[in-house]
């Protein structure tokens, strides 16, 4: 589960619900300041058990760099409702919903960015509509299914949330999770030495979100992950520029697998170091960097 770094979107964006032919979508839209040089749209789609949030911190950056970037929750995820059929999950629905939020933006070709899942939603919008998007860029996001121990945990977790509650699934999950490593001296817990200390808890910010998805959406799109077909042959055929970004670590997608996509893809790569699957909150600075070459190239 990927870790905003806070809930709170900075000045430059608000929260807002972006209404489409396909339904309402609850999205953070960050413009840039009055007489920055305008340069283009981005939607930015999350991963697995994601939302919005998780590009907070990339919001302002985009802004300064003059992209107007809009997040989304997509349908069943946290502030977007959604309905308890797992049919209404399928990818192509979920893709045809990508292309109505695109259409809404009132934008000419917008940049398309996914995480992770997100990604494999991009992909099939993209290949559903390719003229839609100025480029695609791929982040954290493989050419096909996760890997076998992600696609077991895919299972459990598909199994939990068909027997018990969000909240009974929840505390399942936090009961499974490592104990924060020990000081050898002191006995006590260490903190993350990549990570600046803020004093903030998030827990019930991501307990919260959590509680809103839909179980339906997160089995139905778990399948997705676990089943996905490589499509990139299909992907390589578009003229649209692509661009693959990944951290140097990753144990959903091999980061190799991702090097081999990106040659098949003709993709621009990047491989954001000190970063794991989710660059976008590991090194959000250098993350946007990439990101704003990129676009600024096409």
């Amino acid at each position: 589960m990927s870790r905003p770094p806070t809930f709170v979107p900075p000045p430059c964006a608000s929260a807002r619900t972006l209404r489409t032919e396909r339904g309402d979508f609850a999205v953070l839209d960050a413009v840039p300041a009055a007489g920055v040089r305008r340069r283009g749209t981005v939607l930015l789609l999350p991963g697995f058990t994601g939302s919005k949030e998780d590009f907070i911190a990339l919001l302002e950056p985009l802004a300064d760099a003059g992209y107007r970037a809009v997040t989304v929750d997509g349908r069943g995820q946290y502030e977007t409702p959604g309905p308890d059929d797992v049919s209404a999950y399928a990818q192509t629905e979920l893709a045809r919903d990508v292309l109505a939020q695109a259409a809404a933006l009132s934008e000419a070709r917008p940049h398309l960015l996914g995480h992770s899942l997100g990604g494999q939603i991009a992909r099939a919008a993209v290949l559903l509509e390719p003229r839609t998007f100025a480029t695609l860029t791929l982040m954290s996001s493989g050419p096909a299914a996760i890997t076998p121990d992600q696609q077991t945990r895919a299972k459990m977790l598909a199994d939990a949330l068909a027997a018990l509650s969000m909240d009974e699934v929840w505390q399942a999950m936090r009961a499974m999770e490592p104990p924060p490593p020990q000081d050898a001296q002191t006995g006590e817990g260490e903190g993350d030495p990549d990570c600046e200390d803020d004093g903030e808890d998030d827990s019930e910010a991501l307990h919260a979100r959590w509680l809103l998805h839909s179980p339906a959406q997160l089995i139905a799109t778990g399948r997705q992950l676990s089943a996905e077909p490589d499509r990139v042959a299909e992907l390589a055929a578009l003229p649209l520029p692509k661009h693959v970004i990944s951290g140097e670590r990753d144990d959903t997608w091999p980061v190799p697998l991702m090097d081999d996509m990106a040659h098949r893809l003709a993709a621009h790569r990047t491989v954001i170091h000190g970063a794991e699957h989710s660059p976008n909150t590991d090194r959000p600075a250098e993350t946007a960097a990439a990101l704003v070459d990129f676009w600024h190239r096409h």
